[in-house]
């Protein structure tokens, strides 16, 4: 190795100043062994996090806006931009807690990954632990061979400056492991600890304790990283495909005018749902009115902008869930259910038929109140009035601070259609015959 040319490969100089000086006859470390020590701490630093091969998952080679909008949709972009520049500047000054939800393969642990390191390059310690493993570790930390006793383990990972604890959730729920992990969050709560959590679950999922504690926000800033997008079940016909805003037909001349009103206002509040989802839109009235049109021109709108909406028919989303707990289903019953849950906007079409057994009402109850509690966007069409609806559901749906619930007056379209359209002919033929 080249020896350095300022101190002959002693470490150290000296100041070239008067006999007076104060610093006159000190060592100081020399400019080659600065750098040797903030290699050696960097490479400390580097052990202590747990990063492994995490250290190539920077910012630098991270998407500020995820996958592109044709993958994951515009909205989903922007959520991920959002938590991009939350990690940054978490990253600038760790501070508090911040927490990354969203599905698997969205970007959570390349953004946290991204924080570790960062720190590190800034001379800051982090420690990356894997829930799983984490776990794990602390069960080996039992064994009378082990490198570093349970006690010394646990206290430097609920006590170190900065800690990520990745996949949370996805660890095995014995009540050891539970408590735990609560011990640890509790701990890092109470000490107002800097920690960063990503999982794949909804908070909702949660225990109790620990979603209590992840959403105080006090303390804690949630982001939703990338919420589900995958259509498992899609019953978007061709004929859905053809219906818009633009061909609706909320003229019908044929219609009384307060009719024609109610249709055009019907036709509006949907065009504003469609612009802005915020809420819940029901839709209800009779068969042919032309709620299914305006549910499903709001699909088309959003799917124009690049945002991937389920429209699923209620009875087939039922049979859909009966059947995935067959033994040849693709998907298990749990992930279909989630996906549909957890969707950003959902369209329920012919809300409620089919719904006679208890399993059916439980299902749309659950799903229901799911999405009641977490406040996501929803349509639902429906031809039964609310008395015809079960009470725990129509209470939610009708609930003014979420819901806007519009009754369309005007009769089926179809019954305009056959007096409008001509006689095939066939007809006039068949007609003379009977003169």
């Amino acid at each position: 190795m080249p020896v350095c040319s300022v101190c002959g490969g002693l470490g150290f100089v000296y100041k070239d100043v008067p006999a007076e000086h104060p610093d006159y006859g000190r060592a100081f470390p020399c400019q080659c062994r600065l750098q040797e020590l903030e290699a050696n701490r960097q490479a400390l630093l580097e052990r202590y996090s747990n990063l492994g091969p995490l250290t190539r998952l920077t910012f630098d080679n991270l998407l500020p806006r995820g996958k592109s909008p044709d993958t994951i949709g515009v909205a989903n972009q922007e959520r991920f931009y959002a938590a991009y520049q939350a990690a940054l500047a978490f990253a600038e000054e760790p501070k508090g807690w911040l927490v990354l939800t969203g599905v698997s393969g969205s970007g959570k642990t390349h953004l946290a990954a991204a924080i570790a390191n960062r720190c590190i390059s800034r001379g800051l310690p982090a420690l990356f632990m894997v829930v799983p493993d984490l776990l794990d570790h602390l069960r080996a930390a039992f064994n009378p061979g082990s490198d570093i006793s349970y006690d010394e383990l646990f206290e430097r990972v609920k006590s170190c400056p900065l800690l990520i604890l990745d996949d949370l959730g996805t660890q095995s729920s014995t009540p050891w492991a539970q408590e735990k992990l609560y011990q640890l969050i509790n701990h890092r709560y109470n000490a107002r600890l800097a920690t960063v959590i990503t999982t794949n679950l909804s908070l909702d999922e949660l225990d109790e304790r620990l979603r209590t504690r992840l959403t105080d926000p006090d303390l804690s800033h949630v982001y939703v990283v990338q919420a589900q997008t995958r259509l498992m079940l899609d019953h978007f016909s061709k004929l859905h495909e053809s219906m818009t805003f633009e061909n609706f037909d909320m003229k019908r001349l044929n219609l009384p005018l307060e009719q024609r009103q109610n249709l055009g206002e019907a036709y509006r509040v949907a065009r504003r749902f469609a612009e802005s989802p915020d809420g819940w839109l029901v839709l209800h009235g009779g068969h042919g009115c032309g709620k299914t049109h305006l549910a499903a021109a709001i699909v088309n709108y959003q799917r124009q902008r690049g945002n991937a909406v389920p429209f699923l028919d209620t009875g087939e989303l039922l049979d859909h869930l009966r059947s995935s707990f067959g033994p040849e289903s693709r998907v298990s019953y749990d992930e279909l259910f989630e996906s549909v849950k957890q969707s950003p906007l959902l369209v329920l079409d012919d809300f409620g038929q089919q719904a006679a057994s208890s399993w059916a009402r439980d299902k749309l109850y659950q799903l229901i109140n799911y999405r009641y509690n977490a406040r996501l966007p929803t349509v639902n069409t429906t031809s039964l009035s609310l008395d015809e609806i079960e009470d725990r559901i129509s209470s939610r749906l009708v609930d003014p601070r979420l819901s806007l619930m519009w009754y369309i007056e005007a009769p089926d379209y179809r019954a305009d259609r056959r007096k409008t359209e001509p006689p095939s002919k066939s007809e006039p033929r068949r007609r003379q015959t009977r003169q």
